[in-house]
Parts: structure tokens; C-alpha cells; sequence
């Protein structure tokens, strides 16, 4: 499966981006998909995670303000960031696998090259 993340740029805080996960390859749907975001000199942080049948889990920091969706017929998935903060800048990242723990790295087997989501205060 290759991924390719897009849609960061530079937003006001307070403001909205929607990132997009577009995947080719083996079936897009038999993954779980995740958003992964990272600072320099950090680790990478679990964001939201969607199951193969529909289910979401999302860090306590971006709870009630992400919605992360998948659109299999399509091979994409989403997140929809809204009330970004500052702290919300980082490169994101998408991933997929099939055997996933949910609120880490762990299991996910294919990553995207991540695109910059810059919030400015």
C-alpha cells in the first residue's frame, strides 16, 4: 500500500484544514487507518485512529475538534481538524495496517510521507 498525505498549510488559530490520506495498492479497506502527528526533537504522537468497520478513537488533546473518516469506495481517508490551536503544528502522518494498537505506532505497516500543518496564533 502506498499513501500520500495532503492538504496542511498555514492557518489562523481557530481555524479548520481537512487533511486527506489517498492510498493505492492492496485494499484500502482492509486496513485500519490512523493520523500520526510529529514535532522536531519529539515522538511520534497517535492523533485518531479509524477501524475497518467504522470505529474511532482519537487522542484526549484533539478530542471533540478532529473527526477523522474514510471513504473506502475511494481508497481515502480524512481528517477534518476544526478550533486548531498552536499546538496543533506538526507534520501529520497517515498509516495503515491490519494489526494496530490503537494510541500507538505499533502494527502499522504503511506510512505516509506526511504534510506540514503550520497553526499560527
Amino acid at each position: 500500500v502506498q499513501l500520500q498525505a495532503s492538504g496542511g498549510g498555514l492557518v489562523q488559530a481557530g481555524g479548520s484544514l481537512r487533511l486527506s490520506c489517498a492510498a493505492s495498492g492492496r485494499s484500502f479497506s482492509s486496513y485500519a487507518l490512523g493520523w500520526f502527528r510529529q514535532t522536531p526533537g519529539k515522538e511520534r504522537e497517535f492523533v485518531a485512529a479509524i477501524s475497518r468497520s467504522g470505529g474511532t478513537f482519537y487522542a484526549d488533546s484533539v478530542k471533540g475538534r478532529f473527526t477523522i473518516s474514510r471513504d473506502n469506495a475511494k481508497n481515502t481517508g480524512f481528517l477534518q481538524m476544526n478550533s486548531l490551536k498552536p499546538e496543533d503544528t506538526a507534520v501529520y502522518y497517515c498509516a495503515t495496517g491490519s494489526q494496530i494498537t490503537i494510541g500507538t505506532p505499533r502494527g502499522y505497516e504503511y506510512w505516509g510521507q506526511g504534510t506540514q500543518v503550520t497553526v499560527s496564533s
